[in-house]
């Protein structure tokens, strides 16, 4: 397995090692050992599964005090998959990683705890598997603005389709208490 560093500390991008013929494939979507030796070392306790439709846009979703790590994948169709360091004493508070995440490159994205994370779907449907280090608590939910115009995502559509309260969500600045 590849183990690629991005320019958020602890967000790592993941492509497992695929064996395929003319039957298919085969890969590891986790292996505790391997993903132990690249760093990712906490206990996963809930495995989730969403589907959506094109230009539907998750997010940007965190845990207020118990934040949850996320080790995420794309096991059909194509999403672009944001994380955003939310934690105002760091270096990189504001910035984002950002990554498409598909069926076909197999990529994943580890995103620790303590950042906002979101996707928005590329394809006409996708199947998103996560596994959480925490469970879901849902008085604990926090949001970030999707199109923070400080954060800047280049989100690949213009209109999405967000739930109720993604519409809602405060900016970076309001999150942070600066605005």
């Amino acid at each position: 397995m590849k183990v690629i560093e991005t320019v958020l500390p602890g967000v790592l991008i993941i492509e497992p090692q695929v064996f395929g013929d003319a039957r298919g494939f085969f890969l590891e979507s986790f292996q505790i050992e391997r993903y132990r030796e690249a760093g990712i070392d906490m206990p996963f306790v809930q495995d989730n599964h969403s589907r959506s439709s094109r230009g539907v846009l998750r997010g940007l979703h965190f845990q207020r005090t118990r934040p949850q790590g996320k080790l995420v994948r794309v096991s059909r169709g194509a999403v672009y998959d944001v994380a955003v360091d939310i934690n105002s004493d760091s270096p990189t508070c504001g910035r984002f990683v950002g990554v498409e995440l598909n069926d076909e490159n197999h990529r994943q994205l580890w995103v620790p705890p303590g950042y906002a994370h979101g996707f928005c779907v590329l394809s006409e449907t996708a199947d998103f598997e996560y596994k959480c280090t925490d469970l879901y608590f849902p008085e604990d939910e926090g949001g970030l603005l999707w199109n923070d115009s400080e954060v800047g995502i280049p989100w690949p559509v213009e209109q999405p389709k967000l739930s109720a309260k993604d519409q809602i969500n405060p900016t970076l600045r309001q999150l942070l208490g600066r605005g």
